[in-house]
């Protein structure tokens, strides 16, 4: 007979050690929001009304706050009857923020919170008309991994989820969007109710006001964008009900509804995130060429892997993403066949070797199951999670085949489904259902090294693209003396992946002539492709190439996604003659960036001033 679900999760998950009320035993259940944007004040202000779930198994509920103003607070009976009660705020701290401990009674059965967002709230950025496509402010939420404490008072851990309802009040001429269901237009009095019917942890909340408008695609995928953004994501985004048909082909059903995307200002920090039912994306992957969707395929596989089944701590969020990365490749590989996933692939291992080396091959952040407590949780949002915890998926394809790994994930996503699993869990159950079956499995796996070992172990398999292999020759060509415009036949319909294949394995010793014949010839100054200019630039910045100096600039002032700008700071903080260039473009550039940005830039830039 089949195991139960239950078999394998825990009585109790372990405690978040990122949340305060990681071990109360009290939890919530339900959310009615109420809130006012006020764009000029750079706040959200209104009420939050918990309905719990147990009330009665504690005589105080703890949520996380950081820098929010608590007003008052209600307790309220099974009737409706609404009653002031006693509430304290713990001491700062600079990571949790502050427990918020209200007082029950054996009565209450919800817990109604006035409150208002500090205007530099960490989860809110807030936009001016000129940092936005079109004339409008503009505002985005980023909650994960424990942000949403910044704007709502919460039990911000991702093993407790809720159901919500809201209502949201913004300027008339603005549109209001959440991770729920969401409108298709304006409302002519500013005022916006939303439901979400799934239970979602905390880091998946999410709020976007701005000059929006929305686009279908097809009856259950569409885009919503600012005007000016919309045509190019409508073509960018064609294939994304494909994407959707293909993941449910995969690994089930589609649990959320609608699967719609919204295209944010460049400062968003990521390159996407996975809010249900509405993935915010980054507008640096519109390409132009549909070269750059796989970020988005990442987004769609996270509602399975992180919003279905959700890693219970940011210890094991290599659940979330490993399985992700897996799942992504997997879709790009069914829409544009086996050798535009190699690619994929390859990139990702170079990456995760890149990524082990920066942090140290020893580290005990380069395990799977990491130990964060008492730091930031964003420190694990490294490679790591991501492409160590693919290459173990892919290593245990390797040993017991693709269908028989399909259809374990495909159970594990069906039985656990919106539940959340943390690594000892998961190791149970990979044992019992799909390890056990075969004597001598788990060695040849190796599975320890894999999850509390360091690095990569050296039984993963290596990636191999066959594209690639042509760009080498090239590349080859290039160093044997072949000038560049005699290149340009084999390179015809290179996709973003090839050109930053090519980058990447570029020397790094040209010089400056020679990068000026290159661009001559390719255009790369000028590409408009971030990817492309992210792997361009440090030859420039290392050559003193400069006619590419200001285009460095300039895209450091427009772009704030994460992953793009800390390498050019980096590479601008390792040329000889310009860290003082760095610091006086980060300056110009902070007010752009999303605290999750500057938050490691900061610490960057403070540390060289300091070598300097």
């Amino acid at each position: 007979m089949a195991s139960l679900a239950s078999d394998f999760l825990p009585t109790v998950l372990p405690i978040d050690p990122h949340s305060h009320a990681g071990n109360s035993p009290v939890r919530v259940r339900h959310l009615a929001l109420a809130l006012t944007v006020d764009f000029d004040q750079r706040t959200l202000a209104g009420t939050a009304t918990w309905h719990l779930a147990n009330p009665g198994a504690a005589a105080e509920l703890v949520l996380d706050t950081r820098d929010l103003t608590v007003e008052t607070v209600e307790a309220i009976d099974a009737a409706g009857l609404a009653t002031p009660t006693d509430f304290t705020l713990g001491s700062p701290d600079a990571i949790l923020g502050q427990a918020l401990r209200v007082v029950l009674t054996p009565a209450t059965a919800a817990v109604r919170i006035q409150y208002r967002t500090a205007p530099h709230a960490a989860a809110l950025q807030w936009l001016k008309p000129e940092q936005t496509a079109g004339t409008e402010p503009f505002l985005f939420t980023q909650s994960q991994a424990i942000l949403a404490r910044t704007w709502l008072p919460c039990q911000d851990s991702p093993g407790i989820r809720f159901t919500y309802e809201a209502t949201v009040r913004v300027p008339a001429h603005l549109l209001a969007l959440m991770s729920a269901e969401n409108p298709q237009e304006r409302s002519p009095t500013g005022e916006y109710r939303f439901h979400m019917a799934q239970p979602i942890p905390a880091y998946l909340m999410a709020l976007a006001v701005g000059d929006l408008a929305f686009a279908p695609l097809s009856g259950r995928t569409g885009i919503y964008a600012e005007p000016a953004t919309l045509p190019v994501a409508t073509h960018e985004f064609a294939d994304l009900e494909n994407m959707v048909a293909a993941a449910e082909q995969l690994y089930g059903t589609y649990r959320w509804e609608r699967y719609d995307l919204l295209v944010l200002p460049p400062s968003f920090p990521f390159g996407g995130m996975e809010n249900p039912r509405l993935t915010f994306v980054t507008p640096t992957i519109l390409a132009g060429d549909r070269s750059l969707t796989s970020l988005v395929a990442h987004e769609l596989a996270h509602s399975w892997s992180g919003n279905l089944v959700t890693n219970a701590t940011w210890n094991d969020f290599w659940l979330n993403e490993g399985f992700t990365v897996y799942f992504e490749r997997r879709i790009m590989e069914h829409l544009y066949g086996p050798e535009y996933a190699d690619m994929l692939q390859v990139l990702g291992r170079a990456a995760l070797h890149h990524t082990i080396e920066e942090i140290g091959a020893a580290s005990r952040d380069t395990h799977l199951h990491l130990a964060l407590a008492g730091r930031d949780p964003d420190e694990g949002l490294t490679e790591i999670a991501y492409e160590k915890g693919c290459a173990l998926l892919l290593t245990l394809e390797s040993l017991v085949g693709r269908p028989r790994l399909d259809a374990f994930i495909k159970e594990y996503f069906a039985r656990f489904s919106f539940q959340a699993m943390d690594t000892a869990s998961f190791l149970h159950y990979l044992r019992a259902e799909l390890l056990d079956q075969e004597p001598g499995l788990e060695a040849r796996l190796n599975l320890a090294a894999w999850v509390d070992g360091p690095g990569l172990p050296p039984n993963a398999p290596t990636p191999t693209s066959e594209r690639f292999a042509k760009v080498d020759q090239v590349l080859a060509r290039l160093e044997a003396g072949t000038a560049p415009a005699d290149l340009l036949p084999p390179t015809t319909g290179w996709s973003s992946h090839e050109w930053v294949h090519f980058l990447h394995r570029l020397s790094p010793t040209l010089a400056a002539e020679q990068l000026a014949a290159l661009d001559a010839t390719f255009h790369l100054t000028t590409s408009g492709n971030a990817e492309i200019l992210t792997a361009w630039f440090p030859h420039t910045l290392r050559a003193g190439y400069a006619p590419a100096g200001e285009a460095v600039k300039k895209f450091l002032l427009h772009v704030g996604r994460r992953k793009f700008v800390v390498p050019l700071y980096q590479a601008l903080l390792a040329t000889p003659d310009v860290p003082a260039r760095a610091h006086a473009i980060y300056t110009e550039a902070r007010p752009n960036y999303h605290s999750v940005t500057t938050g490691t830039l900061d610490a960057l830039l403070a540390t060289r001033a300091e070598r300097h």
